[in-house]
């Protein structure tokens, strides 16, 4: 390895560095060698990260070589080693003439980025380098606890709490064995990250946690993510020593950010109110107890349980605290426009004093509430959210972390605190939680509550913090921090040391244009009063239909902010613009949580990867999770399109807040400390979006790419003074379009040749899959009102993709030939539809008597959306429901329904099962399937629960609102029509008359011990299968009567699904269409009954069952077919009300 010389410091560098790596390297040792701090800015692909490593490293090792050089002089006793080279000069040009004499002066280095994934890179960009320092990680027990009763608890505090408990009592066999490993050479020269962690504790049946942590104590070098760093409460649990210490802060163009969320909080009414629900639920547990007691006196919880040591006075006291707190909050008026009212940031002590809460008190407060917490969270069977009274200890130590000196409160309160607002407003969350109707519960907690909100609105508090603690330096680099001036004014901490370094690639690598018009002359703008006019939105389309033809491979297009995309896109589709786009390259969208987003971003991969394909185009949002450090190299983005500034929401109150404390700093003109105006912020904000966005198209040396500013305020000098210093020189004005599509051409063509593709390792699931997945899909529309599904483990995936993606959905045949294609979303993937041959089963018959039907039906119309799954009930959604929730939220559910069938305490299930259910919209689905569960007069009141929180119904009828009696009333007036249709239709399906007529392949079976003989198509297997006409009659009959009473476009999805399960053989996906589409009318089901003709052998007995559970009918299960005309009274037997208790049953 190269050795380089760098301001008097030997470097151990990998290979020879470009000029800007080695004046990235000297900047680094020069902030390091004069203890200042620096903001570094290096663009992605300049190797940012390797070049601080060695740098820091490298200092690191002459910093020791200056202490060996104080000893060995110490012992020659003034008398020189070498004659050409003094001792006292050894190292000392790592230390800038500091001569430190101890090693423990040696400083350690703290390395933050903003998640783990990021360190895991640095850690292994480290293994390529010729250092080997003794590291460490540190992370949190979700990450690196492997003890499973532990781990099973979903909420992380309880897992905190759960874990604190076991290693008090050393009850963990994991943590029992860290001293003792800790001392390991092996693990403390080997440099791991988390999962290398996790690998070595389960083999060494050692606490990865809890070794970490030891680990640390030796450690040269900490990774950590920086919100360690920057929470105090963070810093002091994981005991991080800074004193002295050099801290890196690795894509720092987040931490802005984070400084202010660190100090910062927002308490609902709901945190509150759960807070209370949790204490009192102690409180009454422990008050029965001791009703219980034959004495009370000297009566304590402890002598009930040793884990906590509170007496019952204490813990009602914390409730009547939380009562007042929750007073004071929502006792003030709002003013008419809903602002909200903004106090001094002192003032925040001033409320929690109404609550008696102070710097007096809060110890015994907080403590008090995290026994409380530990108590109910290591309680078995106990499902309760203390997240809140989690959440509220938190903020208390927040707020009162600082503890003033004897005299000086008031100051602490005063001029300290100006950087802090106290904001109070409505809470207009539509998650409204049921009120607590406690009779010791305040009044104002049965009224719509205030949010009370404590924001900090100055990144430098918190760095100001952390020069307090001792640090040598502090070091901000990034791909992206331009402009920098504005970032270090924001830090408020001195920067002395600064680079803005050039990139690697050469002028023929990118190329960057300002698209002030659009292809129809039309000038772009996602200015607020224009970004939604028609003309503005049509001729942005037309612009990126456009770049989709000339830019190759992946195409990424970043809108402002969401609500700007979904209505661009939602216009898009209206107009035909996403049908062009669609033609061209696919579309994938980014979604707004983090579920689903793995899939679509695969989805985009494979596509580009597709050597069939021209490539597809990813629309994301800018500070969104594509634009902040996804890897779109290469082929993955070639082109990146700003569709306009991304300003924060004007009249949002954090926003307004903000600008009014910057333009009050600027007023005040503090000696010494330089702000921003709160309208430079304001544009320093867009600014800083953009460019992270931007710096998604060249990621190392080698790539290419084009930059597309498509908004005509980039034309002027002040938007582009703020572009990232590496691209400046490239950007071009032009005066039509037509002219950047010419530039824009020649510049791809010259750079292919230039640089071939590199090959690609295949990914999981890659364009092969895919293209054999586009093959088989389904063309359909894309605007369609989502039904209520329950999935199986392959569509769930699929739903998952396509609901975002509308790309994974492929054209049907003649729309290839005939126009540009509309992007149609499929979320079920079709089987291929074989040739015509002769029909040699009763489903191939039934694929003959319906395909022309069915082709028919689509033709001049555009297909409709066909669910890939349906409404699952009883059993198979309990399933369903275990698959998608955590143990401890499906324990609860299933204890809710237990006790809401004892009680018929309505709302007290919409309160339990709610939650668990309606954070993340991928389980909405599931909170309508409960639909099934909820009692006759509940059901209307549980459909418009779920219209409010979900956005759709669950498919309420006023006939499900009808009693069993009533019910069984209208089926006996109905019974002589339903048994004459159910006669005629064992009278169509004979199988003495009809199956068994086609020849002697077919035979009939004897079930039931001999009572009832059924027939039955079973083909003997020494048997040639031959076709029988009448095969096809009986399918047509029983097409006939299904289309006729469900439609045609239900029926069409049915067979669609029976057409799939005799290519696939996948009863399960089969069944759950079939059945959510014969028992959505109680009359239906004698139908699904008949379909049991089309079930395979194997099968059969499963769909009896399943008959047995729908209808409560015990001979079904005993059958392998329903087509029988020895039960003529079959359908009246399948009533609603046999089918609600039978669902019911479940739970007994």
């Amino acid at each position: 390895m190269p050795h380089l010389k760098l301001r008097g410091v030997t470097v151990d560098f990998p290979f020879t560095p470009y000029p800007c790596q080695e004046d990235y390297m000297s900047k680094v040792i020069e902030c390091l060698q004069n203890n200042v701090n620096g903001v570094l800015e290096s663009p992605t692909g300049t190797g940012k990260t390797l070049c601080l490593l060695c740098a820091t490293l490298g200092w690191r090792e002459y910093f020791k070589d200056t202490i060996s050089a104080c000893k060995i002089a110490e012992r020659m006793g003034g008398a020189e080693l070498f004659p050409d080279r003094p001792v006292s000069s050894w190292g000392t040009a790592a230390t800038g003439g500091d001569t430190p004499t101890y090693y423990t002066d040696i400083p350690k280095i703290i390395y933050a980025s903003r998640t783990h994934s990021q360190l895991t890179q640095v850690i292994t960009e480290l293994k390529n380098t010729s250092y080997r320092p003794k590291i460490c990680v540190l992370g949190s027990r979700e990450q690196l606890c492997i003890n499973q009763e532990v781990m099973r608890h979903e909420s992380n505090h309880i897992k905190v709490h759960m874990c604190r408990a076991k290693v008090s009592t050393r009850s963990c066999v994991f943590y029992n064995n860290v001293d003792e490993k800790s001392t390991d050479r092996e693990i403390m020269n080997s440099i791991l990250d988390v999962e290398d962690l996790v690998k070595t504790g389960k083999k060494q049946r050692v606490c990865p946690y809890y070794l970490s942590r030891s680990l640390k104590q030796h450690a040269d070098i900490i990774f950590m993510p920086y919100n360690y760093l920057l929470d105090p409460k963070s810093r002091r649990a994981h005991n991080i020593e800074l004193k002295g210490a050099v801290v890196i802060f690795d894509e720092a163009h987040n931490v802005e950010k984070m400084c202010e969320e660190s100090t910062s909080f927002d308490l609902t009414p709901y945190d509150i109110i759960s807070s209370i629900e949790a204490v009192d639920r102690l409180l009454r547990e422990q008050a029965s107890d001791i009703s219980k007691t034959e004495s009370t006196e000297d009566f304590n919880v402890e002598s009930l349980n040793s884990g906590l040591k509170l007496d019952i006075a204490t813990i009602a006291k914390i409730k009547q605290i939380l009562m007042d707190l929750e007073s004071a909050i929502n006792g003030f008026e709002m003013p008419a426009n809903n602002q909200g009212i903004t106090k001094p940031g002192n003032f925040i002590y001033e409320l929690f004093q109404m609550a008696h809460v102070n710097f007096d008190t809060k110890t015994a407060i907080v403590d008090a509430m995290e026994q409380i917490t530990g108590y109910l969270a290591g309680k078995p069977g106990v499902f309760l959210n203390t997240s809140g009274l989690q959440k509220v200890a938190d903020i208390i130590q927040l707020v009162f972390g600082a503890e003033p000196t004897e005299g000086s409160k008031n100051s602490q309160m005063g001029n300290s605190m100006k950087e802090f607002k106290v904001h109070i407003h409505p809470d207009t969350s539509n998650l409204k939680k049921k009120q607590n109707t406690d009779v010791w519960a305040s009044s104002s907690s049965r009224k719509q509550g205030n949010v009370l909100s404590y924001w900090c609105f100055s990144p430098g508090f918190s760095m100001q913090d952390l020069r307090k603690q001792g640090v040598r330096s502090i070091i901000l680099t990034s791909g992206t921090l331009s402009p920098l001036s504005s970032f270090t004014c924001e830090m408020q901490i001195p920067f002395p040391v600064s680079l803005e370094n050039p990139h690697v690639i050469q002028r023929d690598q990118i190329f960057v244009s300002v698209i002030d018009k659009g292809p129809d002359g039309v000038r772009l703008s996602t200015a607020f009063e224009r970004r939604f006019v028609p003309e503005n939105m049509s001729s942005m389309g037309n612009t990126v239909v456009n770049l989709t033809k000339v830019v190759p491979h992946g195409l990424l297009v970043f809108f402002p902010s969401y609500p700007v995309m979904d209505k661009t896109l939602e216009f898009w589709r209206a107009n035909g613009h996403a049908d062009r786009i669609e033609h061209v390259k696919p579309m994938f969208i980014e979604p707004r949580g983090k579920g689903t987003f793995t899939e679509v971003i695969d989805g985009y991969y494979d596509k580009v990867n597709d050597p069939k394909s021209s490539g597809g185009s990813f629309f994301a949002v800018c500070r969104g999770k594509a634009s902040e450090g996804l890897d779109f190299a290469d082929t993955y983005g070639r082109g990146v399109v700003i569709t306009g500034l991304p300003f924060p929401p004007r009249m949002d109150p954090r926003v307004v807040l903000k600008m009014q404390y910057l333009d009050e700093m600027c007023k005040n003109k503090t000696s010494g400390v330089k702000y921003l105006s709160g309208q430079e912020w304001y544009r320093q904000q867009a600014s800083r979006a953009v460019n992270q966005a931007i710096g998604r198209v060249i990621r190392h040396k080698e790539d290419y790419g084009a930059i597309f500013l498509c908004d005509h305020r980039f034309q002027g000098a002040e938007a582009r003074n703020q572009l990232p210093l590496w691209v400046r020189p490239y950007v071009k004005i032009y005066n039509s379009f037509g002219a950047i599509v010419r530039d824009v051409a020649h510049f791809f063509r010259t750079a292919q040749k230039a640089r071939p593709v590199p090959v690609r390792k295949g990914r999981a699931g890659g364009s092969e899959n895919q293209a054999a997945a586009d093959t088989s899909s389904l063309s359909t529309d894309s605007s369609f009102p989502t039904k209520t599904v329950w999935l199986s483990d392959t569509s769930q995936k699929a739903k998952a993709l396509d609901s975002h993606v509308p790309s994974l959905k492929r054209r049907k045949l003649e729309e290839h030939s005939g126009r540009d294609g509309a992007a149609k979303l499929c979320i079920q993937y079709e089987m291929e539809m074989t040739s015509k041959r002769k029909p040699i089963s009763l489903l191939d018959a039934l694929d003959d008597s319906t395909n022309k039907e069915t082709e028919d039906a689509l033709v001049g119309e555009e297909r409709k959306v066909v669910a890939s799954c349906s409404a699952k009930t009883g059993k198979a959604f309990m399933i369903e429901l275990r698959r998608c929730l955590s143990h401890e939220n499906f324990k609860l559910i299933m204890e809710t329904l237990q006790a809401y069938k004892a009680t018929d305490d309505f709302h007290d299930l919409l309160t339990n099962v709610t939650e668990p259910l309606i954070q993340d919209p991928n389980t909405h689905s599931l909170l309508r399937g409960l639909y099934q569960f909820i009692r006759p007069h509940h059901k209307n009141e549980f459909n418009e629960h779920c219209l409010h929180l979900t956005g759709e119904g669950c498919g309420y009828k006023p006939e499900h609102s009808l009693s069993r009696e009533e019910r069984e009333a209208l089926r006996q007036n109905t019974a002589k029509e339903e048994t004459s249709h159910a006669s005629s239709a064992s009278e169509q399906l004979d199988s003495s008359q009809q199956l068994n007529q086609g020849g002697s392949h077919l035979g009939t079976i004897e079930l039931n011990g001999g009572e009832g003989k059924i027939g039955v198509n079973v083909r003997r297997e020494d048997q040639k299968p031959k076709a029988s006409i009448n095969d096809g009659l009986s399918c047509s009959s029983l097409l006939s009567d299904i289309r006729q009473a469900i439609g045609a476009e239900k029926t069409r999805q049915m067979f669609l699904a029976l057409q799939a399960y005799k290519a696939t053989n996948n009863y399960e996906q089969m069944v759950s269409t079939v059945v959510s589409l014969l028992t959505e009318r109680d009359e239906d089901i004698a139908l699904l009954a008949r379909l049991a003709v089309l079930i395979r052998p194997q099968h059969r007995k499963k769909f009896g069952e399943l008959l047995k559970s729908l209808t409560g009918n015990d001979s079904v299960t005993n059958q392998d077919s329903d087509m029988t005309s020895n039960q003529p009274n079959q359908a009246s037997q399948l009533s609603a009300g046999k089918t609600q208790s039978k669902i019911s049953s479940f739970f007994s």
